[in-house]
């Protein structure tokens, strides 16, 4: 049922409760699983080459993800959220217990600041965590730096606070080191509120300049993904507003650095498909965050409002790992994180019903028929190019995504068993309440 190789009384929810709930499941499961199989062989898919190699995909989980987010205006604490770093991987790793698709978190700093690293990376791997990309902060003030980041950071006008997010970032890089990671973040919140504020191209040159002490300084085997965003906290310019701007200074820095698309930071109708293709082609594609939008930045679950995009999205992403397989005999290999605030649900489910829509985008991605794809759009077949697209995306592939699930030692059905597992009411009794806050979503 599972090929779990550590101590199984680590882990906060019972294996042998999933198993249990699993083998009660599984008449159902089984015949669901074969009437998909079928429906698939018709096209010509073999539906153990689809679950084989969605076995492949891993989404890391965000540690600022396991709290309840909020909003400028409220944050409203669950019961029994984490309190520190030790605690979110114990959450992550309830989600990566029952999802199987989650076997990274995602640090924040300072946030997750911790006494002893090794310690951290020793807990993370008893309960079968590692650790995804780091991700910076030079967009809050910390109650012990000495320069104010309100008119920016890397970018600052100031020398002496362009040096202290420096050294934030160089900090972050060591931490990365002990803790195996393998790639830092920078997203900063710098640009202006006002016409007049800052000139834009000095802005930019001084971020390139901060980045490149920042580039220097990441192993050769680490990436370094450069996160762009529309708008906010400035709302007239941003210094890194779009993937075109991302792109140039990836591309001014070096191979180790990439871009990183967020699904949320793009205006209201963007083709976010397209920029990761033209990201992709040119080798500049180094990670993804998972979310879904309906205003702007919401960092709703992910394929809650746009489950088509989100399809779309995975579409690209499987023809350019086809292409990079075609060209360069492989190399395709993006960092997949999710990147959501959970304001009035428990972080924990929302993240398993988010592993589910990524994965399902990523096997209906699978399923594309390409040759006929191809030949539909050689021949300027509109409504069957089309067509070839959304018969795929409206084919129900639960059965596989279970299948992938029970096959790495997961659940069925994610969700009942996390409810009945209790955790949330244990973590509500044992854990101290978090504070309410006024606002943000620390």
């Amino acid at each position: 049922m599972g090929d779990m190789t550590h101590d199984q009384t680590l882990f906060a929810v019972s294996q042998d409760a999933i198993d249990r709930d699993n083998q009660r499941l599984m008449a159902a499961h089984l015949e669901d699983y074969a009437a998909l199989g079928a429906r698939l062989a018709r096209s010509g898919i073999d539906i153990e080459d689809v679950v084989e190699k969605l076995l492949t995909l891993e989404v890391g989980l965000p540690s600022w993800g396991m709290v309840s987010g909020g909003t400028r205006f409220a944050r409203f604490p669950l019961p029994g959220e984490p309190n520190n770093v030790y605690e979110k991987i114990e959450d992550c790793s309830v989600v990566n217990q029952l999802a199987g698709l989650t076997p990274r978190v995602s640090l924040h700093f300072p946030w997750d600041k911790s006494d002893d690293y090794v310690a951290l990376r020793q807990y993370a791997e008893e309960l079968g965590m590692g650790f995804d990309a780091i991700n910076s902060n030079t967009f809050q003030d910390q109650a012990d730096q000495k320069q104010s980041y309100k008119f920016g950071s890397l970018s600052h006008a100031n020398p002496a606070t362009r040096q202290q997010a420096i050294e934030h970032n160089l900090e972050c890089i060591e931490i990365g080191k002990v803790l195996d990671s393998k790639a830092l973040t920078v997203w900063i919140g710098d640009g202006s509120n006002f016409p007049g504020q800052v000139e834009f191209t000095d802005t930019l040159e001084r971020y390139l300049d901060s980045l490149r002490t920042i580039y220097d300084a990441v192993p050769d085997d680490w990436r370094l993904l450069i996160e762009h965003k529309m708008f906010e906290p400035a709302f007239y310019s941003t210094v890194v507003q779009d993937w075109g701007t991302s792109i140039l200074c990836a591309q001014t820095l070096g191979p180790k650095a990439q871009c990183l698309v967020d699904l949320g930071h793009h205006a209201q109708g963007t083709n976010i498909e397209m920029i990761v293709a033209r990201l992709a082609q040119f080798g500049k594609l180094g990670g993804f965050h998972f979310n879904d939008s309906k205003y702007g930045d919401d960092d709703l679950d992910s394929g809650s409002i746009n489950p088509f995009q989100l399809f779309l999205v995975f579409n690209e992403l499987v023809y350019a790992e086809r292409r990079a397989l075609e060209k360069k005999g492989g190399g395709f290999n993006p960092a997949y994180m999710m990147d959501q605030s959970h304001n009035v649900t428990d972080p924990i489910e929302s993240l398993l019903n988010s592993a589910r829509a990524i994965a399902g985008a990523y096997v209906k991605a699978l399923i594309v028929d390409r040759k006929a794809l191809r030949e539909y759009q050689e021949n300027n077949d509109v409504i069957m190019a089309h067509n070839c697209l959304r018969l795929a995306f409206e084919t129900d592939v639960r059965p596989a995504l279970a299948m992938a699930r029970l096959r790495k030692g997961g659940a069925i059905d994610p969700i009942a068993n996390y409810r009945a597992s209790g955790y949330r009411a244990e973590k509500s009794r044992t854990r101290t309440p978090r504070p309410i806050l006024s606002g943000g979503i620390v």
